[in-house]
């Protein structure tokens, strides 16, 4: 591009006078969130301002634009504030040929064309990708530092008031396509997806109607995976020549075969006894058989369900989804592409801290119409949020318990653990909560505090003193679960800028690009010289956690991160605390059925058990990395292909990257 241009545009950037503006409105949830502004000042320059509040975090930054001929930027400014309010500092230039970048995370050059997808930039680039996809002769474009992307039209479509939208799909961008809706002229009118989404101002209305579009597209996709990756066998099925582990006893069983019907465990059997004819027969080959994993803290999406069979997690908990996705996932999952799912319904206060929900509640009758909707919904629980009123609380759990749900959650702003516990919760989510109730001082739990004061102060805590084996013996009284998400926190306290995220490092080589990209940058903006004390404090949280094991207090497996990969993650941080294998593969299968009331229904290997089965190429119960090499997964006697179910989100299975 010729100097003048650069000029020029850049002139222009300097002013918003006279600029083509579109403005957007910013939705979590279905509730209003922040906002974004495209200002086209000429074809080769554009300005965009992006900025939403999810309970105190979110991103605030602006990104200038010059692009070539082709639609190509050649310039990027992207400055501001990311996700966890560090600042953003990113760049590109075009300079003797080469196109220079560098972000948060990576920095280089490249002398192929080709677009630059900032890692810190606004939704609303995906204007300038669909664009300059339109102009490519190929209708594919490298992206760079990786990657490639392609588009792909789904259809134009009419709506009141001549409002004519044209739907197209980008390919290379993420696990699934991305639906993009545009206007007649190519510019961005809508991105719709379960959790953010984005659609110009005056059409509010249409969220619901675009978003129904969607899915009909992609459930239609997810019914595909059905058919090619899940198998329901005509008859009995004999899982032979398995070392099986004994989640209840500790240890392996005698019997090295099991006999499957109906969904259903039938018999097993030793290694003496006669094999039944008429079966078909899967050859374990010594391989470690046992229960399939739960993930106790996810928030469901599609995507995640084939993440979590091909993973070995045969069953979730949901603690916190809108309640047509969920619904509408529990559906697509009982057809064999998901896990089974438990679900928790949260609530939470109005407030400038509110959670993404729409069970916001201001007072007593607020909270029981809730509360009644989530036990006339066949959930199993609810989850307080941050910003409840505290005088609510002890009500709210009362009238959960009578309606026979489990009680947990945040521990509200005002409150800490020990006076959750005391007001009827039944489990604490996420360890920094236990941690808070230490630090009395610290009143405001809502915003990044409740993580940037662990970080700081965590080191601190002596789980021999006193005080805490006073709040040990309340939980142990109390029979509480704690949910520590350890992955969570080391990923806020120790991820290193430029570095895979610390709970998927066993994910290298297997993400899509740009998703391997996405998780270079993260974590919290750790001050100067504090790097060393906020490790300190991540490895206090293990010995937190092994003291809770250590006492009794049940523990329970959850994420609240990447499906599947961070669960095996978030077990290995167990062994590394110091809690033994084989306990924790009992907590993460029958002691999550326990927690959950159903026992006598799932979580060991044992007659009339579901049939939730997977087999390890490895031996877990002495070193739980092995459980990365699950191989084989049946869930309630359906035939999982883990393979293909890794494929069709563009996942790498282990297996081949072992070999890559």
């Amino acid at each position: 591009m010729k100097l003048s241009l650069f000029l020029t545009a850049a002139l222009v950037l300097s002013t918003t006078a006279g600029a083509d503006e579109t403005r957007y409105g910013v939705y979590l949830a279905g509730n209003a969130a922040g906002s974004m502004v495209i200002q086209r000042s000429l074809p080769s320059s554009a300005r965009i301002s992006f900025q939403f509040n999810d309970r105190g975090r979110g991103p605030d930054i602006a990104a200038d634009y010059v692009l070539d001929e082709s639609g190509l930027p050649v310039q990027i400014d992207v400055t501001g504030v990311d996700y966890f309010k560090a600042p953003v500092a990113e760049t590109l230039r075009l300079n003797g040929g080469l196109r220079h970048w560098s972000s948060g995370a990576d920095s280089g050059s490249t002398d192929r064309p080709g677009f630059y997808l900032t890692l810190d930039g606004p939704p609303g680039e995906i204007e300038l990708l669909v664009n300059a996809l339109d102009r490519s002769p190929a209708g594919q474009l490298d992206l760079f530092p990786v990657g490639s992307a392609r588009l792909e039209a789904v259809e134009t479509r009419g709506f009141d008031d001549g409002l004519s939208l044209r739907h197209v799909e980008l390919h290379g961008l993420g696990f699934e396509p991305d639906p993009v809706w545009l206007d007649q002229n190519g510019r961005m009118f809508a991105l719709i997806s379960g959790w953010l989404s984005l659609v110009r101002e005056g059409h509010e209305e249409l969220v619901p109607v675009l978003r129904d579009i969607q899915k009909e597209r992609r459930l239609a996709r997810y019914a595909g995976l059905t058919k090619s990756a899940t198998r329901l066998p005509d008859g009995p099925v004999l899982i032979d020549n398995a070392r099986i582990l004994d989640v209840a006893g500790g240890g392996t069983l005698q019997a090295n075969g099991v006999v499957v019907r109906d969904g259903v465990i039938q018999s097993l059997l030793l290694p003496s006894d006669p094999r039944p004819g008429n079966v078909e027969t899967v050859d374990a080959a010594g391989r470690s058989l046992m229960p399939g994993l739960w993930d106790m803290h996810t928030h469901i999406d599609l995507a995640d369900g084939p993440l979590q069979l091909a993973a070995g997690v045969t069953t979730v908990r949901d603690l916190a989804n809108d309640h047509e996705q969920l619904t509408q996932a529990i559906q697509a999952f009982e057809t064999g592409i998901g896990p089974h799912v438990f679900k928790a319904g949260i609530i939470d206060g109005a407030g400038p801290f509110a959670g993404p929900t729409r069970a916001l509640v201001e007072d007593a009758d607020d909270a029981s119409r809730w509360i009644q909707f989530y036990a006339d919904n066949g959930y199993h629980q609810i989850k307080i949020y941050s910003s409840t009123p505290t005088a609510l609380v002890p009500a709210m759990a009362a009238q959960a318990h009578e309606a026979g749900l489990r009680v947990s959650g945040h521990v509200p702003a005002g409150m800490w653990a020990e006076d959750a516990v005391r007001a009827g919760f039944d489990e604490i989510q996420h360890i920094n909560m236990v941690f808070l109730n230490f630090y009395k001082d610290i009143v405001e739990t809502r915003n990044p505090d409740r993580f940037i004061k662990v970080a700081e102060r965590g080191a601190d805590l002596d789980p021999s003193l006193a005080p805490f084996q006073e709040f040990v013996r309340l939980l142990l009284e109390r029979g509480t679960v704690v949910d520590p998400t350890v992955a969570v926190f080391m990923n806020l306290f120790m991820h290193e800028s430029g570095q895979l995220a610390p709970s998927l490092q066993s994910a290298k080589g297997r993400l899509p690009p740009q998703v391997h990209r996405g998780n270079l940058k993260g974590g919290l903006n750790v001050p100067a010289g504090w790097a060393e004390r906020y490790s300190a404090s991540g490895d206090r949280i293990l010995e937190v956690v092994k003291a809770l094991h250590s006492a009794g207090v049940p523990i329970v497996a959850g994420t609240d991160g990447l499906a599947g990969f961070t669960l095996h993650a978030e077990l290995k941080y167990y062994q590394q605390a110091g809690i033994d294998p084989m306990d924790i593969l009992r907590l993460a299968t029958l002691g999550s059925a326990e927690v959950m009331g159903v026992s006598d229904q799932v979580g060991r290997i044992a007659p009339g058990q579901r049939a939730d089965l997977i087999l390890v190429d490895g031996r877990p119960d002495q070193d739980i990395a092995d459980m990365e090499l699950v191989n084989w997964v049946m869930k309630q006697g359906r035939i999982i292909d883990t393979a293909a179910m890794y494929r069709f989100l563009s996942v790498v299975p282990a297996r081949v990257a072992l070999t890559q």
